[in-house]
Order: structure tokens, then C-alpha cells, then sequence
């Protein structure tokens, strides 16, 4: 699939290491799925939609360094929109999310929001400077904050927000955030692993199912194909939330 032109028409800033780029280009994703973003003489790297053509981008890296440094006007590639995305099912449905993870999610409970789906809403972050979308959840339905530092909401991580909510009075839940996080809430709610929709993050070189790079032991389940969505009760047995594997394909920790 080759990159289509993608101009950027805003820059939005939502905290000091994360911003939100809106495109003018429509793929038309649902919420969960993924684009290849080609940043000219640097890199390629999947990211997910925030909206119907936005990405939102932490700056870590080398690559999400070059595309926060864009401006209006400015032009990146985009392949997609890639891969399985969530699948909105029942009538009351729980997101969870994490760091910029929550992306995702108020694209999605914006959707289920104009499905007639009531959405309540757990987000986690480091501390209040790092907190991103708040208003934008809240408007979707009760939401739950934590942070790290107890700086906003309850302190701890979010699985320190579960206290909160019953779990079993949701007909689906919904995750995405750093690994070790989602991997903590899929062990506290065990039991509703089979109703947890989880968002994975996997090195991504291909997009097309056919380098493995991406691949999850031992079943080898390809993430950027039969992802990055993926129902938790997959995850298990495998190699998720334990390590992962880097761009030469050697484990790391998550």
C-alpha cells in the first residue's frame, strides 16, 4: 500500500510532550485502528487515530520528536486505516486507559456516545501535567482519574480507580495504555477477561502480516494484522505483559 499525502491542517498541544495533528484526509477508521505514518528522511511508525483523521503523538523517540516539530501545512504519509479495531458491543461499556492510550478511547466513546452507549470512563496518568483529554471524557459519562503522584483524582496507578466501578455491570471494557498497566488490569479483573477488548502495541516494520516482526508468542498471533485489538483472554498464556521483542527481534522488557 503505497503512503497516500496527508497535509496537516492543526497543531493542537494537550500537554507539554503530546500533541494532536489533524489531517486533511479522511481514511475514515474506526476507533482502534492504526495508519502508517512515513515521516520524510526519518521513519515510519504505526500510530493510532485519536479522531477521524487526528493522530495524537508522545513525544519519546526519534520519529514522534520529527512529527511534533510539525506545523500546519506541513506533509506526512499515511497507510491505512490498518488492522482490527474495537467493535462496539452492548449498551454500557467501560473504557480504561492509560498515558496517551486514552487516545483512542474518546474516539471510541464518542462513537458509542452517538450509538445511544452509555460510557463510563478510568484514565490514568503520571501526574495532573501529564493528564490529557479530561474534559473530553467527562462529557461521554462518569469518568475516574488517578495519577501516579496523586496530583489529580485518586492517587496510584489505574487499576487504583477499579475500587470505583463494579465491573460486572459493563457489557464490554475496552484498554490501551502502556503495557505493564494494561497487563495489571487484565490480572485484576480476571474474570471479565473475556469481555475486555485490549489495544496492543508491538514493534510494527511490514503492517501486512508478513515480517512477523509483530508476531506474539508462543502462537505467533500477528498484531499488526489480527490486532492491534485483541480480546485479553488471548493474552493471557503469551508473551504479553512479560516482554516483547525490539526492532532486531531480541526480547526486552515490557
Amino acid at each position: 500500500m503505497k503512503p497516500l499525502a496527508a497535509p496537516i491542517l492543526e497543531v493542537r498541544e494537550e500537554s507539554p510532550e503530546v500533541k494532536t495533528l489533524r489531517f486533511d484526509l479522511s481514511l475514515d477508521p474506526a476507533p482502534g485502528q492504526y495508519a502508517m505514518v512515513w515521516i520524510r528522511g526519518v521513519d515510519e511508525i504505526p500510530m493510532s487515530f485519536s479522531g477521524p483523521a487526528e493522530i495524537t503523538v508522545h513525544s519519546v523517540g526519534q520519529a514522534t520528536r520529527a512529527l511534533n516539530t510539525l506545523q500546519p501545512r506541513e506533509c506526512v504519509g499515511l497507510r491505512g486505516p490498518l488492522g482490527n479495531g474495537f467493535v462496539l458491543r452492548g449498551d454500557r461499556i467501560l473504557l480504561v486507559g492509560g498515558g496517551v492510550g486514552v487516545a483512542p478511547l474518546a474516539f471510541l466513546g464518542e462513537e458509542a456516545r452517538r450509538a445511544g452507549i452509555d460510557v463510563a470512563s478510568l484514565i490514568g496518568f503520571r501526574s495532573a501535567r501529564d493528564a490529557l483529554f479530561v474534559e473530553r471524557f467527562a462529557r461521554l459519562g462518569r469518568t475516574v482519574v488517578t495519577t501516579d503522584d496523586g496530583s489529580l483524582g485518586i492517587e496510584g496507578f489505574a487499576s487504583a480507580g477499579l475500587k470505583e466501578l463494579d465491573l460486572t455491570k459493563f457489557s464490554q471494557i475496552y484498554l490501551c495504555g502502556p503495557e505493564p498497566m494494561m497487563w495489571d488490569i487484565i490480572l485484576r479483573a480476571r474474570e471479565e477477561a473475556g469481555r475486555i477488548q485490549a489495544s496492543v502495541n508491538r514493534h510494527f516494520k511490514c503492517a501486512l502480516g508478513i515480517c512477523g516482526s509483530c508476531c506474539l508468542d508462543p502462537d505467533g498471533l500477528r498484531v499488526c494484522v489480527e490486532g492491534p485489538v485483541i480480546m485479553a483472554d488471548r493474552l493471557k498464556e503469551p508473551e504479553f505483559g512479560r516482554y516483547r521483542r525490539g526492532p532486531s527481534g531480541s526480547r526486552e522488557r515490557c
